[in-house]
């Protein structure tokens, strides 16, 4: 059987567990400021290169609005020339009148001659001016 100096001195050839000679091996690792330096020095020599031939980045488009308000210029515009509409809701239902006045949430409605109506939105299929009914 090998001393611990023979294996120290001679380097193993056998590969398996069965072999005489078994060597113990130091991983050696770079140190993380090696892999940095090598990876600047590397980075440095090539990106000029594709930066000249690549063309100039334009900057990033502003995220849109979340809302536009196009509707509540619609509910002024209708509010403010007290223009007669129709609703028709989601269960068919039509709904004609005024829009009195609207909500995040509601529209009032003020109806000729009957009781004046506060609908959710949410129930609105569609809506358009009465005077676009005959059309």
């Amino acid at each position: 059987m090998a001393s611990l100096n023979d294996t120290a001195v001679r380097p193993s050839t056998g590969l398996g567990p069965d072999s005489e000679l078994v060597s113990n091996r130091k991983l050696i690792r770079p140190s993380l400021a090696d892999v940095r330096g090598q990876l600047a020095r590397a980075a440095g020599a090539t990106a000029p290169a594709v930066r000249a031939s690549a063309p100039p980045r334009q900057p990033k488009k502003p995220v849109p609005p979340e809302q536009t308000n196009a509707e509540s210029f619609y509910y002024l515009k209708q509010m403010q020339t007290k223009t007669d509409m129709v609703l028709i809701l989601r269960d068919g239902e039509r709904i004609r009148g005024i829009i009195e006045w609207y909500d995040r949430h509601c529209l009032k409605v003020h109806r000729n001659g009957e009781p004046n109506l506060l609908i959710y939105k949410d129930t609105v299929k569609y809506m358009y001016k009465a005077e676009d009914e005959g059309r």
